[in-house]
């Protein structure tokens, strides 16, 4: 299962009644945020969560309101007397970004890990979730960000008994482990049904329609996607400032067969982005016009 919430949907400077664009996930103990903006931590605090168990965070690029919220973040961190050490993701030039902005927050109590991503992104497994880094095309170097949660075939109680594994060794081959004992050795496969359905969320912001998008978005159970606009007349801007309409991420979830869409990152003057739901639900019916805090769980297709 993984934990969602849309933190904040607005984009360029917060809003009284809208953060920045943020996301926090959350699965089997781990907190993955998705970019920092100014705003993010009062936006964890309205929904009760907290800032400390924070394991990674990923960055999208580094324009100031996506990743002006870190200082503050880190501060907090270290006042919360975190002391394991933090992971950071994004571009290029990651390292050199948060030295500067560490100036003002210059003694933590915890390591901090920069991994900078590679010209088309990169890959990373979080006990399980995996998390793609794929390339997409704003004003400058940026990236959306798909996270897979794999899930296995079926155990196969009858196959096991009649190749006379013993129940201590189940547990070991549902997670994928080989077994050896008094010279036999038993594989997953050996009691494992074909792999099921998994769990698909797919991020992008700040961007243009792309291939890379439809590609790494392909049916994913959640697609939540920036409509900067949603003004019919805003689409010459929104390729001049290399961002996206409502309508373009309507038509990227229609192509890329997602079950769901939100949209965020929302221009600051856009006062009432629902007032366009009706058109956009033209393109694509399962689409949701988020507001901050938005959650849900998703869940395996079979899980209660």
């Amino acid at each position: 299962m993984l934990d969602v919430c849309l933190l904040g949907t607005g984009g360029m400077l917060p809003l009284p009644y809208r953060w920045l664009t943020s996301l926090m996930v959350r699965y089997n103990g781990k907190s993955i945020l998705i970019d920092c903006g100014e705003g993010t931590q009062i936006a964890l605090r309205e929904k009760g969560w907290s800032p400390k168990p924070i394991d990674v965070i990923l960055f999208t690029h580094f324009h100031a309101d996506h990743i002006s919220g870190l200082p503050g973040m880190l501060l907090t961190m270290g006042n919360a007397e975190r002391v394991e050490p933090l992971t950071l993701i994004g571009p290029k030039g990651l390292t050199r970004v948060v030295g500067n902005l560490r100036v003002i927050a210059p003694e933590l109590p915890f390591e901090i890990q920069c991994v900078e991503l590679g010209p088309e992104g990169g890959d990373f497994d979080f006990d399980g979730l995996k998390v793609k880094a794929f390339k997409v095309n704003h004003n400058v170097t940026c990236y959306g960000y798909t996270m897979t949660l794999d899930r296995i075939g079926k155990f196969d109680v009858t196959k096991a008994e009649s190749l006379g594994i013993e129940k201590r060794f189940w547990n070991l081959l549902q997670k994928g482990e080989e077994v050896s004992f008094e010279g036999k050795t038993f594989t997953p496969e050996m009691v494992l049904g074909p792999a099921r359905k998994g769990i698909k969320l797919t991020y992008c912001t700040d961007t243009r329609p792309t291939a890379s998008i439809k590609e790494n978005a392909t049916g994913s159970d959640l697609f939540i996607c920036e409509g900067m606009y949603g003004e019919p007349d805003k689409l010459a801007k929104a390729k001049e400032n290399k961002h996206m309409t409502m309508y373009e991420a309507a038509e990227l979830a229609a192509k890329a067969g997602v079950k769901e869409m939100w949209l965020t990152h929302y221009s600051p003057s856009l006062n009432h982005p629902e007032e366009y739901a009706k058109e956009v639900k033209k393109i694509f019916p399962a689409t949701v016009i988020t507001k901050d805090g938005r959650t849900t769980e998703l869940r395996f297709t079979d899980e209660d």
